[in-house]
Order: C-alpha cells, then sequence, then structure tokens
C-alpha cells in the first residue's frame, strides 16, 4: 500500500519543508497538530533541527505554548512520582511507570513537547488493594462509579477506577496488567515487572523492549485512535532510540513479545512505523514480525482501516469511510477486550447510557465510558 499523505505528516517526514510554508500552509498544519496532540513535539522537531529563526513568528507563538505546557508536565510529573514513590514505600512497591510518565522520566527525545492527559503506574495485583488504601490515605481518590462500572473496573479491566488528587487535581490510572483478564491475549505481568529497570530511587520503567511492545499493545487494542498519529509517532522515536542505542535490542524484540503473547500488536507497530513514517527497520526483525501477520485477506482489510484511523481527527486529514473505519476499530477493541457473552450486554449498555445521556439526563463522572475524563485546565486546554 502506498503512502497517502498530509501536511503534518509530511512535515514530520521531511521537518525543511517547514521552511517554505505559506502562512496558509500554517493555518492547516497548526490544527492538524493541535487536533493529533502533537503541536509540542512540532516545536521540539523545531528546536532539533535548529529552524527557529528561520519560520514567522505567528504560528511559532502557537507551537512554543504548547512546548512550555509540556515542560510544565515535565516537571509535575517527576514530583507526583516522587510522591507516589513515598506513598507506596512502607508496601515496599516500586512505582512503575507506563507510557508518557516513562517517556519523561528517562527523558526520551519522544517526550520532548508531549503532553499527558494522566500518569499510569503498574502494580502487582496481589498488592493492589493494598496499594489503592495507601493512595487514597494519600490524597488519590476515585469518582463515585455506578455499582456496574466498579465492577466493570475490578473483574473485567486491567486496572482500577481512575484515582484523582484530592488537592493538586492530577489523574492516576493503576493498573495490575496491560490488557485486560478478559482479553484474548494474555501476556504474564509478573515478567514485564521483573525486567523493569530504576531510573531514580524507588521509580520505574518497563524495560527497552517491554516498553516498545507495551505501546503497541496500548495502540492497536485501543478503540480511541484520536491521538493514533501521535502514538505511532511515540512508536517510531522509541524503535530508532533503542535501535540505535542498545546492543541486542532488535535481536531481543520479536522473541520478547513472542514469549509475552503480543506478537500481533507488535507485527502492527513495525508494519505501520514502516509504512507512515519509514521507520528504519532491519529487515530480519520485519519477518521475523510476519508471524503476528494476519492472512491476506485481513491484511489489506486492516490496512484499509488503520491508514484511515491513525490520521489527526481533523478534517483537513480525513479520507472518504474515515469515521466507518474509526467506528469498526471501535468495535474490534471490545471484542479483543472482552469475549461475546459480556461484550454483547456491556455495549448495550453503553448505547443505552448514550441514549440517556443525548436526552439530557445526568449521568455520574466517569459512568459513560465513551466521555473522556476531565483533565486539569492547562491540560485540558492544550488537549482540545
Amino acid at each position: 500500500m502506498s503512502r497517502v499523505s498530509y501536511l503534518l505528516l509530511d512535515v514530520l517526514r521531511y521537518p525543511e519543508t517547514l521552511t517554505g510554508l505559506t502562512l496558509s500552509e500554517w493555518n492547516q498544519l497548526i490544527p492538524q497538530a493541535r487536533h493529533a496532540l502533537l503541536l509540542g513535539r512540532l516545536h521540539a522537531l523545531i528546536l532539533h533541527k535548529g529552524l527557529l529563526d528561520e519560520l514567522p513568528e505567528q504560528p511559532l507563538n502557537h507551537t512554543l505554548s504548547a512546548y512550555l505546557a509540556s515542560e510544565k508536565q515535565r516537571a509535575t510529573t517527576a514530583w507526583e512520582a516522587t510522591k507516589l514513590s513515598r506513598a507506596l514505600d512502607s508496601l515496599q512497591l516500586p512505582v512503575i511507570l507506563l507510557k508518557g510518565g516513562a517517556y519523561f522520566q528517562t527523558n526520551l527525545q519522544i517526550s520532548q513537547g508531549r503532553l499527558l492527559s494522566d500518569i499510569d503506574i503498574l502494580v502487582p495485583k496481589a498488592k493492589l488493594d493494598e496499594a489503592e488504601q495507601r493512595l487514597n490515605a494519600e490524597g488519590w481518590m476515585s469518582n463515585k462509579l455506578a455499582e456496574y462500572d466498579q465492577r466493570y473496573y475490578r473483574e473485567w479491566m486491567h486496572e482500577i477506577p481512575p484515582l484523582k488528587h484530592i488537592t493538586r487535581g492530577s489523574f492516576l490510572d493503576v493498573h495490575h496488567t496491560i490488557l485486560p483478564p478478559t482479553a484474548k491475549y494474555r501476556p504474564d505481568p509478573a515478567k514485564i515487572m521483573a525486567a523493569a529497570k530504576e531510573i531514580t530511587p524507588g521509580v520505574y520503567t518497563l524495560g527497552s523492549v517491554d516498553m516498545v511492545i507495551h505501546s503497541a499493545t496500548h495502540l492497536f487494542h485501543e478503540g480511541d485512535f484520536d491521538h493514533g498519529l501521535r502514538d505511532i509517532l511515540d512508536l517510531h522515536g522509541l524503535l530508532t532510540y533503542f535501535g540505535d542505542h542498545e546492543p541486542g535490542f532488535w535481536d531481543e524484540l520479536v522473541p520478547r513479545a513472542i514469549e509475552l503473547d503480543l506478537i500481533n500488536p507488535l507485527y502492527y507497530a513495525l508494519h505501520y512505523c514502516s509504512l507512515i513514517l519509514a521507520t528504519d527497520i532491519p529487515q530480519r526483525v520485519i519477518q521475523q514480525a510476519k508471524q503476528g501477520e494476519p492472512n491476506p485477506l485481513m491484511s489489506r482489510v486492516m490496512d484499509w482501516l488503520f491508514m484511515r484511523a491513525l490520521r489527526p481527527d481533523h478534517p483537513s486529514c480525513d479520507l472518504p469511510f474515515t469515521g466507518f473505519a474509526r467506528l469498526l476499530l471501535y468495535v474490534r477493541s471490545h471484542y479483543l477486550r472482552m469475549p461475546l457473552h459480556l461484550l454483547i450486554p456491556h455495549l448495550s449498555r453503553k448505547a443505552w447510557r448514550r441514549r440517556v445521556a443525548d436526552k439530557g439526563e445526568q449521568t455520574a463522572p466517569g459512568e459513560a465510558f465513551n466521555i473522556p475524563k476531565p483533565k486539569p485546565s492547562f491540560w485540558r486546554f492544550w488537549a482540545r
């Protein structure tokens, strides 16, 4: 399948083209980047390429503001990680950061200009109740959820209900594994935690290979692709950095994905990184990862779906049937997450709740899972 082009993607592939953009093109690029949550990353790219003095001031005001918001989040995340470590220290539990928080903590290049909606940590399921009690004691509280919602999280999901700090207003997701226990694939969380690496005292991230596999799993098992391009860019950055800086990374990647029963999402990650961003991946690794490739017909279907869904959620980036593709992938994500005897009643309940919400009736915070969690004001401003 040939690469499909649009302005933001062209700029990410070839940053030097920024110097030739007209103000009209900037007026298209800025909204695309904002909707993709890549406005701050765009500014980081401009700084990295030394293009700051060659670009017009007006669009740079937008990219700089997003970049500064990201840097504020970096400091906030480091502070929150310290507070979390102190909270869980009495249980002798390390704080294992996931996703964006881990990128910040390790100061990876992909964290420059990145925005977070919450902090994600991983704890052993056997310690989950104790960890939640300690976090509650330190001010991390969950919204009041309906009985069904509590059951949904605590029996079927890979995390407890989201927590919000009562004074700082930051959000925390506490995971006990990286996929729901009802999901089709069931990676062993003990193996993932055992390979975690300490970054600062008491604060850990996943091992490099596991960080890539988790990022791939999160993207290709979720039903929300509003920020799919950002997540593909994350994967591109992780693969490029670890491939260049860690000997043995490419040799370990596919065997580890097979060991964790996650070769399918890794295949998709390598395939779409190569297809969309021309990531430099050794051919032998691509061949090994084809163990996770679907049959030829399904491969064509998935290309049709993902090459639409992994674009910024902005009208200038849409292809024909983009909305339909996202709907199908949304249903797919739930199918991968839950068996049919749970899925059909769950989706029916969600549809009913949406109907009630559309009629203007009140729903308790967090009850309707399709409604995004509220975010602190400076995050909400830049995420819109």
